[in-house]
Order: C-alpha cells, then structure tokens, then sequence
C-alpha cells in the first residue's frame, strides 16, 4: 500500500478492535486521517479500493466508494487458500464477522485492505505462495461441481492510490 498509514499497527489494531480500546482509538485515528490533498480521509480510500477490487462484478459505480450494501453482498466471496472452496479458510469467518451493516462495513473492508497491504495474508503471499480469492457470490449455495468449475482472481498487494 502507498499510505503510510496502512501498516502492521492498523492491521493488528482492526483484529482487536472488539476488545481492545486502544485498538478502536487507533482504528478511528487513522480511518479519518487526511489521506491526499483533495480531502480525501483513509476511510474513503480504503472503500475505494475495496470496491475497485471486490464489487466490480455486482454493479457497483466505478471510482465510487463502496458502501454497506457492496461490502456484504461480496464479503462471503473472499477466502484464502487455493482455489479449491475450504470453508476453513473463509475470511469473513475467520475473522468473526458475522454481520456485516452500517456499523462495521468500513472495518471490514479496511481488515481485507490492510491484510493485503502488511498483514498476515501480504506475507503468506510472498513467503508461501497463499492468496485472497475471490469466489461465486454465495459459496456456500454452491455444488461441489460448481466449487471444481468456479472462477477466482488473485489479487495482488500494492494496490496504487492508498
């Protein structure tokens, strides 16, 4: 990631968030930090990226922010691994989301965000070939003949722009 600001620290403080309220004032410190110029914050960016990469299949607007509705319609879709479905792997639940609304769509998204940048998932990646998938909108619905046929993009770190 280019922003300074989306590092290991943040990565970790969106983990702890839930019990942690040093985490939850690092998280909002830096989510409505000045991100450029223009007067664009961190959390703006973060939701740009997330739906640059994440919600172009769904409709979403290209070059907008994505919303609450764009990020659960999509978080279901994300898992680690291999491109064989592992439910084990499910990045929505690995992390304990099990509602995605109005309160913590931009959390979620800047998890996704900040792993790919410097958390775990960046150095899975570089050190043990593992990645972010992107699978069918609803894996879970899926037959396993649909999980064989699926399509998935790899998605690369160093998104530009953050």
């Amino acid at each position: 990631m280019a922003h300074p600001l989306i590092d290991r620290a943040f990565y970790d403080a969106i983990v702890r968030f839930e019990e942690d309220e040093a985490a939850r004032e690092y998280y909002y410190r830096v989510m409505d930090a000045p991100a450029d110029e223009e007067g664009d914050t961190i959390r703006k960016k973060i939701l740009r990226a997330y739906a640059m990469l994440f919600c172009d299949d769904i409709g979403a607007v290209a070059g907008q922010a994505a919303g609450p509705d764009e990020v659960e319609a999509t978080a279901d879709r994300l898992y680690t691994g291999s491109m064989a479905f592992d439910p084990a792997h499910w990045y929505r639940m690995r992390y304990h989301f099990p509602v995605i609304d109005e309160d913590n769509y931009d959390r979620f998204a800047a998890l996704v965000i900040a792993d790919l940048s410097a958390g775990p998932l960046r150095d899975a990646a570089l050190n043990g070939g593992d990645m972010l998938l992107v699978g069918e909108l609803n894996p879970l619905a899926m037959t396993p003949e649909q999980r064989r046929r699926q399509t998935v993009r790899r998605v690369r770190a160093g998104v530009e722009g953050i």
